[in-house]
């Protein structure tokens, strides 16, 4: 079923009523209702704190939650000068929808400034609402990105892939480029909604990255706004991630194949103004399996070596075989092996038609083992000391471009051998 909006009728007639408003504030949830309140009482009380002259609408943007969310945020007193509509949205299920009919209200409503904020969030303060949106409205910037203090092991595929890519492609470093609170202004929510995206895989995985990429290649103007401590339901990498490695990964080998021209002429990179919270407080512990991570490895590697030996060059698999010898006291996977195998998996991605959600299956056990290397790097630093290993594995990124050119042009001209790669794909597990 195609759906030519995500905001039901019910949505747009409150749309409607409302005309026209200053700021909106979007918050997708999905079966959020220990979280809900707490975060529209620091929207309202943000909004009430820095904005009270502009007109502000509070849009909750609800997946059929089937726990109590939508009752929670409807029965919130928000200050009386506010509105607030809560909605189910239309179309596939996923954040992606949620976000759409956020545009679309933005859009409709005429906003100068649209932010969003998860609804699982534990630290949102008051203050986000003003650190998020005052860079649209004062600095007449298009899009903000988020930083945040988090702990070393918390964003492990923001620290280990995403963060390296985006800053290596696109040349800005942007550093939570999948973080999930951002602000936008009209023009941006109008750019996004109008994109034939919103009934595709990439809005139900991978929205994030999707949405930052766009920013950075259309040229909108970017900064980032510093939120402080991320305090949400954090996950332990070796037990949850292994899923959106698997999403966030295929969505960025497919936006680098849509966005190919771009970034082939985009040569090393710049920061990108930052604003926001002062100082630095270490943020909770996130705890990490990393006997788990090393076994999942190990398993993996037991699984699907002969399909790497296919797919990596003879330099890259030489370095996964010997970290597979290694004991978990001395475990390392180098930083300069991770490079490689990323830029090669990306080519392989681009080179394939068929198959592509199992190739990045079959990579999942090897994101493990660079994470254990980076855990185990990191073991005896603050999460501060931490950030300058992830700093020089992004520069390292950026340095081996030109290795990525090289074999995404190898690999696209020469046609994969299908009996060698593709046939063990099709084999019952």
């Amino acid at each position: 079923m195609h759906y030519d909006t995500a905001l039901r009728g019910y949505t747009s007639k409150r749309i409607e009523e409302i005309e026209s408003a200053d700021i909106l504030m979007g918050i997708p949830c999905y079966n959020n209702e220990r979280t809900i309140a707490h975060v529209i009482q620091m929207v309202t009380h943000g909004l009430a704190k820095h904005y009270k002259d502009q007109r502000s609408v509070i849009f909750v943007a609800d997946g059929g939650s089937t726990d109590d969310t939508r009752e929670v945020a409807r029965e919130f007193q928000i200050k009386p000068w506010q509105e607030k509509i809560v909605s189910i949205y239309r179309g596939p299920g996923g954040k992606g929808t949620a976000l759409r009919s956020v545009f679309e209200a933005a859009n409709r409503i005429k906003v100068r400034a649209c932010a969003v904020v998860d609804s699982d969030l534990r630290s949102i303060t008051s203050d986000w609402v003003k650190h998020l949106i005052d860079p649209v409205l004062s600095k007449d910037y298009q899009f903000v990105s988020p930083v945040y203090l988090r702990h070393k092991y918390d964003g492990t595929i923001t620290n280990n892939i995403v963060y390296n890519i985006t800053r290596a492609l696109y040349g800005k470093r942007i550093r939570q480029p999948i973080g999930g609170d951002f602000a936008i202004s009209r023009e941006v929510a109008k750019f996004y909604a109008e994109q034939d995206v919103w009934e595709t895989d990439v809005a139900r995985f991978g929205i994030d990255i999707w949405m930052t990429t766009n920013a950075i290649t259309q040229g909108f103007r970017i900064c980032q706004s510093n939120l402080g401590a991320k305090i949400h339901d954090a996950k332990d990498p070796g037990q949850h991630l292994g899923p959106m490695f698997r999403q966030v990964v295929w969505t960025l080998c497919y936006l680098m194949e849509r966005f190919e021209v771009h970034w082939k002429g985009v040569q090393g990179s710049e920061p990108v103004e930052t604003f926001g919270q002062e100082g630095y407080v270490e943020p909770e512990p996130v705890n990490v399996d990393i006997e788990g991570m090393i076994e999942h490895f190990k398993i993996g590697f037991q699984q699907f070596s002969s399909l790497w030996k296919d797919i990596f060059s003879k330099a890259c698999f030489d370095e996964i075989e010997n970290a597979v010898e290694m004991d978990s006291n001395q475990f390392y996977l180098p930083t300069d092996a991770w490079v490689q195998i990323l830029y090669e998996l990306a080519a392989t991605f681009h080179s394939w038609s068929v198959n592509r959600y199992k190739l990045i299956d079959l990579m999942t056990p090897l994101y493990y083992a660079r994470v254990a290397s980076f855990v185990r790097q990191s073991w005896d630093m603050s999460s501060q000391e931490a950030e300058e290993l992830v700093e020089d594995q992004a520069l390292k990124f950026e340095e081996h471009k030109d290795y990525l050119i090289k074999v995404w042009d190898q690999k696209s001209a020469q046609e994969v051998s299908t009996d060698c790669i593709q046939s063990p794909l099709h084999k019952p597990r």
